[in-house]
Order: structure tokens, then sequence, then C-alpha cells
């Protein structure tokens, strides 16, 4: 069951309060570049981005907001570190929400001023507490950064933010160690009821990166815990967004096109892989709730497909349709992708 946390607005979404869990990436151009930014974000949407994150580290790329968020149609988070006052520049130039860490923001009459002028926008503050750059007095109390070290810098900060009479607020607790990151992510949501951003920080390469990522992130949401997610990986941006959707769906968190496919053997006689890869790439944006498989050889293939919404097994360059559990027709190897994805959109 999920933890019901505080409904926060993140431009024109909700999160928290109920809502589902979104999903959020950022981007890895250099932000004052506009028109870069510009197209990595809409990329970032057709795949199913929710939230966007930039990062800020000068004045020109907090400048560079006003412009990149006119032409994108999700919420835009400004990333600050060490500098407040490019904080309240990605204020004043539109941001949605501004995350800021612990660790480095400043002392409390600059994290004041932050809040001030957050709460006059009206957007929402992340506090972003990270195992890799914790206030010193915390790392010299605990001797590393353990899930309670980390716990206790974030909570720090939404105190003090709330000192300041703020409350629209995100945190996170994020480590690149899994189980220090499912701990921290435990204690928190026991010690606080704002909306949990989730995931891994440095979670690593793709493959690496989606691995750890699925198990923590998949861990917390079976949890309750989590009200948005990010997937960080070494690698293209876009990669995060369909990893995410990909827990959310295998969690049955998020409606999409479920996969199933063979992982192939002697006894196949078609390029499966080719076969499941291209049906994968032509349905990715699909938000229909069905099943697909796609099988290589007679052994499960036929009962895999039969228990899909619609399927192939195939056999020697070619393969049987198959539709809630009939066969429907046999096509060529050629033909198979055109085909299951002209079956699948049947179901739209």
């Amino acid at each position: 069951m999920k933890l019901l946390t505080k409904k926060v607005r993140i431009g024109n979404i909700y999160i928290g309060g109920g809502e589902d869990i979104k999903i959020q990436s950022m981007t890895n151009t250099k932000t004052k570049d506009v028109e870069a930014t510009v197209e990595q974000i809409l990329r970032l949407e057709s795949l199913g981005c929710e939230i966007v994150r930039v990062a800020v580290p000068d004045l020109d790329s907090a400048k560079a907001i006003s412009r990149i968020k006119s032409r994108i149609h999700i919420p835009i988070v400004a990333d600050i570190h060490f500098d407040y006052k490019l904080a309240l520049e990605a204020i004043y130039n539109g941001a949605d929400k501004i995350r800021i860490n612990p660790g480095n923001i400043g002392d409390e009459k600059k994290v004041q001023k932050i809040a001030k002028e957050a709460k006059r926008y009206g957007i929402a503050i992340r506090v972003g507490a990270n195992s890799g750059s914790l206030p010193k007095d915390i790392l010299q109390k605990y001797k590393s950064p353990s899930p309670d070290a980390i716990v206790e810098a974030a909570i720090y900060q939404v105190r003090l933010l709330e000192r300041f009479e703020f409350d629209n607020i995100v945190v996170s607790v994020k480590s690149s160690d899994v189980l220090t990151t499912i701990k921290s992510y435990e204690i928190l949501s026991q010690k606080l009821s704002y909306p949990l951003h989730v995931g891994l920080t440095e979670a690593g390469t793709f493959i690496a990166g989606t691995v750890k990522s699925s198990i923590a992130i998949g861990y917390l949401l079976l949890r309750g815990i989590g009200d948005t997610i990010r997937v960080s990986l070494t690698d293209e941006p876009e990669k995060e967004v369909i990893v995410a959707k990909e827990i959310l769906k295998s969690l049955k968190l998020r409606k999409g096109v479920k996969i199933v496919s063979c992982p192939t053997c002697a006894r196949c006689n078609v390029d499966l892989l080719k076969i499941a890869d291209e049906v994968e790439k032509r349905i990715q944006n699909l938000d229909l709730d069905i099943s697909v498989a796609i099988m290589g050889c007679a052994v499960n293939g036929p009962g895999e497909a039969k228990e899909a919404d619609v399927g192939v097994a195939c056999g020697v360059g070619e393969g049987l349709l198959f539709k809630k559990g009939k066969i429907i027709r046999k096509v060529r190897e050629n033909e198979i992708v055109d085909e299951l994805v002209k079956e699948i959109y049947s179901f739209s």
C-alpha cells in the first residue's frame, strides 16, 4: 500500500497525495544551449518523461530557463549547487521547482532567501541530500555517509525551510549504493510526510545502472515509498525514461505494453532478437495495458503466445500469430514485425 504524502504542485502537475508516480529525468546538454536542451527535452517528453531537471552552473544557464520553458510542455526543475543566487535567478526565470543540496547551498540566510522567493512565486523546493556531498559536521558525527547521516542532512534542511514558513517541499536521500539508498528512504519515510523523489545517485553505466536502479526503486515502490522516480544512468537520458517506465509497468503502476520474449537457443530458426527489438521500438509509446509474447520455438512458444493478448510463436522462417489464445494466421519471417505490430494496434 502506497504511503500517503503531502500533495505538492510542480508546474502543471501534482506529486504526492495519492497521485500517480511521476517519471523524471535530467538533461545532459549545456543548459545555456537552448536549442540542444529543448530538443532533448522534447525527445524525453515523447518517451513519457513528466518532469525534467536541468543543471544551473552559471548565470547564463539560469537565464536560459525562461526560453526553454516556453517551448516545452512539462515542469522544469533547476538543479542548484553552491551559489544561492543562481537559485534566485532560476526562480525569476520560471523554474517550476528548485533542487538544493544541504551539503553545499550555504548558510541559513541564503536558504531563507531562496525559501522567501520560492514561496512568493509559488514553486516547490526539493531538498536533495546525497551521500557524496554531506555537510562536514554530519560526516564528522557519523564517520561515514550512512543512511542515518544522509537522512539527518535532509531533515535539517527541511526543518530549516519550515522555520522560514515554507512547506512546498519534496525530499530525496540518494546514494550510489543500493542498500544505503533503500535504508535511507525507509528511515526518511517514517519521519516526514513530504513527497519523496526516489532514485540512486551516480548509479553507473547502462547495464549496472539499470540493475541497481531497478532493485532499489522497485523495492521501495513495493513498500509504498516514492512519489517521483529517476533512473540515473551514465548514458543518454532517453534511456532513463525507458527504464523508469519499465519499472513502473513491471510493478503494475503504469499502463503500457508488456513484452514477453524468450532468450533463444539452438531451437530458434528466426532472428528473434531483431524481431523483438523492432517491435519494442515501434510500440514503446503505446499506452495499452496488454501483453505481447515473442517466442522463438515450439517448446514454450505456443503456450506463452496463447497466454498473452497477442503473440507470435516462430518456426523455420515463419511464425504463427496468436490473439486471445487463438491462432489467427501464419506469416513469413519478414512479415512478423509488421503483422504483429498491426495486431497490437488493433487493441487501441
